[in-house]
């Protein structure tokens, strides 16, 4: 954790510094001027009483306070503007920079992770913090400004009656201190139940059509309700803490007023200040019960934004698993070739090997498939080639150089990644395949047609500009597969990864794509997983995977010849199409 959780906000606070200094001008200015007016209707109010006001005279005071709050309303405006603004431009710049950092953060992190808390950290715990920034320097200016020059004016028409009026000052120190750190507390778990909520109710909407599906919506609703009701229950004993702390303040308040009412009207009787101070006197102290107001709501402010800050601040000091090491060098392209030497990995400490001693070359331009069954560790091997994940012992090296001494965005660039679940974003299919890229129109369509797509497009309502809705919900799985593949197969990266790239595609479909892959031997080096030989039976050399180990390997003939796994699995899928095509 940083050393302050306000460190985060400094940045921001200097670049501003400047719109700060004159928005605290424009407030300070307000302030000043709120206390002229109790002065005018003190000078009217005497004029009243000793019988020497004029309607000339009166109409002079009336103007003097529309100009006075016309100016006011003026400053009231810039003041909103600059300091108004800082917060925005705090909020802004928080979620951007936590979003940038969960960009960097490894695989690993978002499996432990959930997406409701992290939805939470960008936009609840980051709207406390704006506020905390906007409307806590408000607070603050008017606490120790307005505070103070209210009790100076007051002191300047009685220093006795302001001193009677003060008494109730340290009780609101005291219960302050004692509030703080219980409101702190609270918020902090106000805070990480809405986190949990937000989840609950992003995993059912996304779960709707299985909840649909097995009539679940009642358990749906019930599940939903349960972290509802704890939310609220945590707010509500927040509000038992908050709602005495307001009160409190009003009833100091209020005691000052009674003091005021009872020893200045004394005084008033007695004509040891004129009516008009009085008056003017109640009117101060109603301009000093907003500063002991925005006390407590201060405290109530950065309680929150500190709770907020620590959060995001937690989350932007984890550092990513998987990163850069000091002195990586370039990687300018694969000129040798793709090596795993003893490799092992496992997801902890406590959890079995996924995969144990891997050893396997792969030269530039070859193609090497993976045949095993679910489980055997296909995936995870791939993503250690793509450095989506780290060994945990053994390396992979490009070029003979292990991969984690070369440049993450480097080894990435060069890689053309597809994974077994691909993953649709809720625009427009052409946006799902070019990522938002000037792409022209005939390098699009090659692609479609490499992916066995174009067909598919030409039946959509508006061809690549269709909207395929969250997740691609309008699209098959095959078909988002198939859009999976174009992506890869539009940036012509050399290396290509494809973890079962025909798994939800029919046999036809297949073959087309297949076609399209063997066009790419010699020119790029390809990495197949799949459960399915013909997916991999043309590649240089396949490997099968067993419990994590290498149980065979060779060329789909030698494969065959060996009569072992692949060979069984061969068979039956032979068998199967067979059966099929009946």
């Amino acid at each position: 954790m940083t050393s302050s959780p306000f460190d985060l906000i400094k940045p921001y606070l200097y670049h501003r510094r400047f719109s700060i200094a004159v928005g605290l001008l424009c407030l300070m200015t307000v302030d000043l001027l709120q206390l002229v007016i109790p002065r005018i209707i003190k000078a009217a109010v005497d004029g009243l009483a000793t019988l020497s006001a004029t309607p000339d005279g009166l109409m002079t005071q009336a103007l003097w306070i529309v100009v006075i709050a016309v100016i006011i309303g003026g400053f009231r405006f810039l003041w909103r503007h600059f300091l108004m603004g800082l917060s925005r431009e705090i909020e802004r710049g928080l979620r951007n920079r936590l979003f940038r950092h969960l960009q960097t953060l490894s695989a690993g992190y978002f499996h432990k992770t959930q997406t409701g808390n992290l939805m939470a950290h960008a936009t609840n715990d980051i709207h406390h913090i704006r506020m905390a920034v906007g409307m806590g320097l408000v607070a603050l200016m008017d606490a120790v400004l307005l505070g103070a020059s209210t009790i100076g004016f007051m002191a300047y028409i009685n220093v006795r009656l302001t001193l009677f009026t003060i008494i109730p000052m340290p009780l609101i120190v005291i219960s302050t201190r004692i509030f703080s750190k219980k409101m702190h507390l609270a918020y902090q778990s106000v805070q990480g139940t809405y986190a949990l909520l937000t989840e609950r109710i992003r995993e059912h909407i996304t779960g709707i059509r299985i909840i649909k599906a097995y009539t679940r919506e009642t358990e749906s609703a019930g599940a939903v309700e349960a972290v509802s009701k704890d939310y609220i229950d945590r707010n509500v004993r927040l509000i038992w803490i908050t709602g005495a702390f307001f009160p409190m303040m009003l009833l100091f308040s209020n005691i000052s007023l009674a003091l005021v009412l009872y020893l200045g009207g004394r005084q008033t009787i007695f004509n040891r200040i004129t009516p008009g101070d009085f008056v003017a006197f109640i009117s101060y102290l109603g301009l000093l019960t907003w500063p002991m107001m925005a006390i407590g709501w201060l405290i109530n402010l950065i309680q929150r934004g500190k709770a907020s800050l620590e959060r995001i601040g937690s989350i932007l000091d984890t550092r990513p698993e998987i990163r850069n090491r000091t002195g990586a060098r370039p990687f300018a392209g694969l000129s040798g070739g793709i090596r795993g030497n003893g490799i092992r990995f496992r997801y902890d400490k406590a959890s079995p090997w996924i995969l144990d001693d891997i050893s396997l070359s792969i030269p530039k331009g070859t193609t090497l498939g993976i045949i095993g069954p679910p489980g055997a560790g296909k995936s995870t091997l791939i993503a250690l080639f793509a450095r989506i994940l780290d060994t945990s012992a053994g390396c992979v090296e490009y070029d003979g150089v292990d991969i984690r001494n070369l440049r993450l965005e480097d080894v990435r660039s060069g890689i053309a990644f597809v994974p077994q679940e691909p993953f649709l974003f809720a625009g427009t299919l052409r946006d799902n395949i070019t990522f938002g890229a000037a792409v022209s129109d005939e390098r699009l369509l090659k692609a479609l047609r490499t992916a066995a797509l174009e067909n598919t497009v030409g039946t959509l309502p508006r061809g690549v500009n269709t909207i395929v809705g969250e997740k691609g919900v309008i699209l098959s799985g095959g078909q988002k597969q198939r859009v999976a593949l174009a992506r890869a197969f539009l940036r012509e990266r050399p290396i290509l990864m494809l973890d079962d790239p025909i798994s939800q595609v029919d046999a036809e479909t297949g073959d087309a794509i297949l076609r399209a892959l063997r066009a790419l031997v010699g020119n790029r080096t390809l990495i197949i997983a799949s459960h399915r030989i013909s997916a991999v039976q043309f590649a240089d050399n396949i490997i099968t995977l067993q419990e994590g180990r290498i149980t065979e390997s060779g060329s789909h003939r030698e494969l065959v010849a060996q009569n072992g796994y692949y060979a069984r699995t061969y068979m039956l899928q032979q068998i199967q199409e067979v059966d099929d095509v009946v």
